[in-house]
C-alpha cells in the first residue's frame, strides 16, 4: 500500500474515534406521551407507527447505531426536528405541520429516503400509502391538533 493511503486510513479512524467524544446526539430520551392522537383505526396507527413514529412521536426506537457518531448526530437531529414539526404523542399542543402531513405522505417525501433502508415499516407500497393517507384524513378530521396548526 502507498504510505499516503495508510496515513489517510489512520486519519479517518482517528477522526471517527474523536467524534465519539462529542456529546451531541446522545440524548436518547423519549419524553412522556402527553396525549396521543385518537386514530380512526388500529390499521392507521400501525402504518403511522412503522413509517412515522421514530421521528414524529415520543415512542422512538433508538437502535444501536444511534449511539455511534456521526450517525448519532444525524439521527438525533432528524428526531428533534421531526418532533418539533409534528408529534403524534403531544396532540395537546399545536402541531406546526399537521396540515402538510397528507401532502408529504401522498407525494412520498415522507418518510424520507435515508430512513427507509433500515426500517421496513417505512417502505410503504402504493396501496399502503393510499391507506395511510385516507386514515390520516379521517383521523385529522375527527381529532385535529389543539389550536389547529401554527
Amino acid at each position: 500500500m502507498r504510505p499516503w493511503l495508510i496515513r489517510g486510513a489512520i486519519a479517518v479512524v482517528a477522526l471517527l474515534v474523536i467524534a465519539q467524544l462529542v456529546p451531541y446526539g446522545r440524548d436518547h430520551s423519549n419524553p412522556r406521551v402527553t396525549r396521543e392522537v385518537r386514530w380512526d383505526s388500529a390499521r392507521t396507527r400501525e402504518l403511522a407507527a412503522g413509517a412515522c413514529f421514530d421521528c414524529h412521536s415520543n415512542l422512538t426506537e433508538w437502535k444501536w447505531y444511534t449511539n455511534v457518531a456521526p450517525v448519532s448526530w444525524l439521527v438525533y437531529n432528524d428526531v428533534k426536528g421531526g418532533r418539533e414539526h409534528l408529534d403524534f404523542s403531544e396532540w395537546d399542543r399545536p402541531q406546526a405541520e399537521a396540515d402538510e402531513i397528507l401532502e408529504v405522505v401522498r407525494d412520498g417525501s415522507m418518510p424520507p429516503l435515508q430512513y427507509k433502508p433500515l426500517h421496513s415499516g417505512a417502505r410503504l407500497s402504493d396501496a399502503q400509502r393510499t391507506e395511510l393517507v385516507r386514515g390520516l384524513e379521517k383521523t385529522l378530521a375527527a381529532d385535529p391538533p389543539v389550536g389547529g396548526s401554527e
